[in-house]
């Protein structure tokens, strides 16, 4: 079977023990936003004392997730992200203990911040490790293929998975036991990642002449920037679809669901992600990007109709068909514009790049729910995959990303 045989292949030449520290390795990233939010709140009895804390949070991760991508590409990941995740892991400690003393919102920024910018990159970085990993195999191009797909799906399923527990934590146990363990998660699981002997060298011996010609090339072009605008507009999608969601579950008498219903949109998601990844099928990822954000419009317009729990179920689970293949083929794309020797930089600016957006989404989310309700939290939804759609259309080509054979000529 074509599942057996590349996924033995993968697990044959990375061993199970690299994949499960990077999937649990990679959930602080994802609890962090949302555990530090509630954390915040509860103890400080300010929203805005929080959403603050936790703006300072994302904004640490967008702008330090580049640098520690970039660290890593030069010196080595072994290094870079061993200090990252117990750096990450100290930082996140100290936020706890400054929000449970209800010390001033600008130390808790502080650490937040700290705590954003040391995040370890586990994600983008498994990436660069599957190219590594797969250099010089006789089916090199398709167990990359395979490879990129499954990490995409298993960010796609810590974005989701990561704020649950979060919030299941939070309300079960204590506000702070989300964050505590994710500093424990990133600490007993990002360093042992780091010092994994699949852990890449600054520099790959071997490379041919034409490869380290390719390296030597600039990072930021056209089609990156392209990339990180389609990831910019799924950020906008995920932070506006997640307060149309709590407002609309509210004013349905059933808040309670909306994380059960976030969850259940992940877990479509998640197993889409995987029929892509299985049966990539013939289609070139700039025509299968184009179908996927057409997907995202289509499935995301019945939101602005929907009036009951019935029909907002139903939305939800139509709404994860195309999330994973969409986000997926954006790190395949990026596979194919940027040097290998940066690949873990590249990987973190996209990955950067839908944060931000992410907390503008549910800001501007937030107000326009406020004063007109929750069908406008989700025309806000349905503008970013139009966005999208409309990017694919008009920028993704195979001229500017070529297939691989054709990049060869």
């Amino acid at each position: 079977m074509v599942f057996g045989t590349r996924f033995g292949d993968l697990l044959a030449l990375s061993g199970v023990r690299l994949p499960v520290l990077s999937v649990l390795g990679r959930l602080p990233a994802a609890i962090c936003p949302i555990g530090t939010l509630v954390l915040v709140s509860e103890n400080s009895g300010s929203v805005a004392a929080a959403g603050t804390v936790s703006g300072v949070l994302a904004l640490g991760q967008a702008v330090g997730g580049p640098v520690v991508g970039r660290l890593s590409d030069r010196r080595g990941q072994r290094f870079v992200v061993s200090i990252a995740a117990a750096l990450n892991a100290l930082a996140i400690v100290l936020l706890v203990a400054a929000a449970l003393s209800d010390r001033p919102v600008a130390v808790q920024a502080a650490c937040a911040g700290c705590a954003g910018a040391v995040t370890p990159q586990i994600g983008p970085l498994s990436r660069t490790r599957w190219l590594t990993l797969t250099s010089g195999h006789p089916d090199e191009r398709r167990l990359v293929a395979a490879a990129l797909s499954g990490d995409g799906t298993l960010d796609e399923i810590s974005f989701t998975v990561g704020p649950a527990i979060a919030g299941v934590l939070a309300a079960l146990v204590d506000p702070a036991a989300g964050m505590l363990l994710a500093a424990v998660l990133v600490a007993g699981c990002g360093i042992p990642f780091a010092l994994h002997p699949a852990g890449r060298p600054a520099a790959a011996p071997g490379r041919g002449q034409e490869d380290r010609t390719r390296d030597r090339a600039p990072l930021l072009s056209g089609g990156l920037v392209i990339l990180c605008a389609g990831m910019a507009a799924q950020g906008v999608f995920y932070g506006s679809v997640q307060i149309g969601l709590a407002a609309l579950t509210e004013r349905l008498g059933h808040p309670e669901a909306a994380g059960l219903l976030y969850g259940l949109m992940g877990g479509v998601s998640a197993a889409a992600g995987l029929v892509v990844t299985v049966f990539p099928g013939r289609l070139d990822l700039t025509a299968r990007l184009k179908l996927t954000a057409l997907g995202l419009v289509a499935a995301t317009v019945p939101l602005l109709a929907v009036h009951g729990m019935a029909g907002l179920t139903l939305a939800m689970a139509l709404i994860g068909l195309p999330i994973a293949p969409y986000v997926v083929t954006l790190f395949g794309l990026a596979e194919r514009t940027v040097p290998r020797s940066r690949m873990g930089e590249a990987m973190s600016v996209l990955v950067a790049g839908i944060i931000v957006p992410q907390a503008i989404g549910t800001t501007v989310a937030g107000r326009l729910a406020g004063a007109h309700g929750p069908a406008a939290a989700f025309a806000l939804t349905c503008s970013a995959t139009v966005m999208a759609a409309l990017l694919a259309a008009t920028a993704v080509t195979t001229g500017r990303f070529p297939r691989p054979h054709d990049a060869g000529r």
